[in-house]
C-alpha cells in the first residue's frame, strides 16, 4: 500500500459498488468512515442519471470503535432489505474493514436468517486488488452465485436457444463510453441476426443470470472486465467466448469473423440446428465502405497530413491496445511509445502493441508517464484525464481515450468507440487531437491561447532547473509555434551538462548545440 494524490485505478471497494450499482435492484453496503463515501455522488454527477440504486455506508466512527461493529453492520443490512425489497444485498470489504479486521462473512450469515432477499460478502482482498480486478471478480462471484442457485433448485434452463444469440458481458456504470458501446454492440448484434440473450450487468437482473448458458457465445468488449465470467461460462457449459474488442475497421471485421466462425461452428455439430450457416464479408465490405468513414479518411489528402507524425498512447489495456493499433495501422501515424497501468496484465499488452509502437511503457506513476512524454516531444497525446493535464503543461494536444476520466468525457451526444460508428468517433478525435496546417502559426499572428509566460519547470516535481529572468526573457521572445519544444531542448542541454539554471548564455549555447 502506497500514498498517492493521483491513481489511475481506484481501490477495490470502487471496482465492487460499479459491479452492484450496475445492475438493477442490487443494494451494496460498505462498512468505512465518513468521506469515503463519495461514489453515490461521483456516479451521479458523472453518468448525470437520474435513477439508479445509490449506494449505503455504514459508518465506522469512535462508538463503532469502542463497541465493536457487527452489530451496525448487521442492523443496516436488515434495514435495506426491509426498505428496499433488494434482489440482493452486496456487502462490500474496505481498508477501513481490513485494518480493523472484521469478521463480515459472519456479518453476511447473521443477516442472511433475517433478510427476505439474498446477501453477499464481496471476495476482494483490498490490498492485492484493485478497481478494475474487483470489478471482475465481482461479477464472477454474482454471476456464479445465481447460477449455482439456480441449478440446485432445477430451475436452469437446458440447452440453447433456438436462434444464434449472445450475451454481452463487462459493460457496467462510470465506464469509459459504456453506455455508448452498449448501445452500438446491440445494433451489431441486431444486423447480424444474433440476439441478446443477456447484458451484464449494466441494467440487468440478478434474476435473468440462470438464462447465461442458453447464449451460443459470449461477448467480452474489455479486457479488464468479463474475461473472469467468460471462462467459468466456458468452463461449465462449454459455451465458447470472444475477446477480440471491435475498435477500428480492422478489429471490428476480425471479432465479426470470429463471431461468424463460432456460429458456423455451432451450427454444424447440433442435432437441433441445420443449415444455419452464416456469411458476414458482404456486411463487412458494405459496412467499411458506406457506413463507416474511417477506410475512406485514411486514403484522404487530410489523413496524409497526419503520416510520420509522433504520437504517444496511455491508458487501460483495451483502450490503449486499440488505439495503438489504429493510429500504425489505420492511419500512419508514428507510435513512439504505447503505455498502460495494468501492470497485473502487462504480459498482454506487451504482446498486443508491440509490433505497432517503438516502446512500451508500463506504470502506474504519473509522474514517470509525464517525464515520458516530455522526452519525445509528441505531436499529440492520447491518454487518460491526467494525460490530458501533462499535455497542457507542456503545450501538447490530448485526446482522452481511456478512464480515468472527467464529465466531459461522459458526453450527452451518442459517441461509441466501438463498431463502425465507433470508428467515425474515434476517427474525428484522432484527427482534431492534431494541430494542423497554419493553425500554429495562427495562433502566433492572432494571439489565440498563446501567452508569453512559460513553464519552466520539468514534469517531474524534483526538477531542480530554474530559468533566470535574462534566460526567460530571451525564452519569450521565441514564437510560440516553436517555443514549447526550444524551452525542452534547452532543459535537456542543461541537464545534461549539470548547469542548476538556465540564463540567456545557456539558451544560446543550446541553440547552437542543435544547429538553430
Amino acid at each position: 500500500m502506497k500514498l498517492a494524490y493521483w491513481m489511475y485505478a481506484g481501490p477495490a471497494h470502487i471496482g465492487t459498488l460499479r459491479i452492484a450499482s450496475s445492475f438493477k435492484n442490487v443494494h451494496a453496503i460498505m462498512h468505512a468512515p465518513i468521506g469515503d463515501d463519495y461514489f453515490n455522488v461521483m456516479r451521479s454527477m458523472l453518468s448525470r442519471e437520474r435513477d439508479f440504486t445509490p449506494v449505503t455506508t455504514s459508518v465506522v466512527d469512535r462508538n463503532v470503535l469502542a463497541r465493536g461493529s457487527q452489530e451496525k453492520v448487521v442492523d443496516n443490512i436488515i434495514r435495506k432489505d426491509a426498505e428496499e425489497h433488494p434482489d440482493l444485498i452486496v456487502l462490500t470489504p474496505t481498508c477501513t474493514s481490513s485494518i480493523l479486521q472484521e469478521d463480515l462473512h459472519n456479518f453476511v450469515e447473521r443477516s442472511q436468517l433475517e433478510a427476505k432477499g439474498d446477501v453477499m460478502l464481496a471476495d476482494v482482498n483490498h490490498y492485492r486488488y484493485n478497481e478494475l480486478q474487483a470489478a471482475d471478480r465481482t461479477l464472477d462471484q454474482i454471476v456464479q452465485y445465481y447460477i449455482e442457485k439456480a441449478r440446485k433448485r432445477g430451475e436452469l434452463p437446458e440447452g440453447k436457444t433456438a436462434k444464434p444469440s449472445v450475451n454481452i458481458i463487462g459493460t457496467t456504470t462510470l465506464g469509459f463510453h459504456n453506455n455508448h458501446d452498449c448501445t452500438e454492440l446491440k445494433r451489431l448484434m441486431a444486423d447480424l441476426g444474433i440476439e441478446v440473450n443477456t447484458l451484464i450487468p449494466e441494467g440487468a437482473s440478478v434474476n435473468d443470470l440462470k438464462k447465461m448458458p442458453q447464449a451460443w457465445f459470449n461477448l467480452v468488449p474489455y479486457r479488464e472486465l468479463g474475461l473472469t465470467t467468460a471462462r467459468y461460462l466456458e468452463e461449465q457449459f462449454g459455451t465458447p467466448y470472444i475477446d477480440i474488442t471491435p475498435m477500428g475497421v480492422v478489429e471490428t471485421a476480425r471479432c465479426i469473423r470470429k463471431i461468424q466462425q463460432v456460429i458456423n461452428a455451432h451450427s454444424s455439430t447440433s442435432l437441433t440446428i441445420k443449415g444455419a450457416e452464416v456469411d458476414y464479408e458482404n456486411f463487412i465490405n458494405e459496412q467499411t465502405l458506406h457506413v463507416s468513414q474511417a477506410a475512406w479518411f485514411s486514403r484522404s489528402i487530410d489523413c496524409q497530413n497526419l503520416t510520420g507524425k509522433k504520437a504517444v498512447v496511455f491508458g487501460d489495456n483495451t483502450h490503449a491496445a486499440a488505439i495503438t493499433k489504429i493510429l500504425a495501422r489505420e492511419m500512419g501515424i508514428h507510435v513512439v511509445w504505447a503505455g498502460t497501468y495494468c501492470k497485473y496484465d502487462a504480459d498482454w499488452f506487451r504482446q498486443e502493441v508491440s509490433e505497432y509502437c517503438d516502446e512500451v511503457l508500463i506504470s502506474e506513476d504519473h509522474g514517470e508517464i509525464g517525464d515520458a512524454i516530455a522526452r519525445v516531444e509528441p505531436s499529440a497525446i492520447f491518454g487518460t484525464q491526467m494525460e490530458r493535464h501533462v499535455g497542457k503543461r507542456l503545450d501538447i494536444p490530448c485526446g482522452v481515450i481511456a478512464a480515468p476520466i472527467h464529465v466531459q468525457n461522459f458526453p450527452i451526444g451518442y459517441k461509441p468507440f466501438m463498431g463502425y460508428e465507433g470508428t467515425n468517433q474515434i476517427t474525428d478525435l484522432i484527427y482534431n487531437s492534431f494541430t494542423l496546417g497554419m493553425e500554429d502559426h495562427l495562433l502566433e499572428i492572432f494571439g489565440g491561447h498563446d501567452t508569453k509566460e512559460v513553464i519552466t519547470r520539468g514534469i517531474s516535481a524534483d526538477s531542480d532547473l530554474n530559468w533566470t529572468k535574462d534566460g526567460q526573457a530571451e525564452l519569450n521572445k521565441i514564437p510560440g509555434f516553436v517555443r514549447g519544444k526550444v524551452k525542452r531542448n534547452t532543459e535537456k542541454f542543461a541537464r545534461d551538462r549539470g548547469f542548476k539554471e538556465i540564463n540567456a548564455e545557456v539558451l544560446y549555447a543550446a541553440k547552437e548545440a542543435v544547429g538553430a
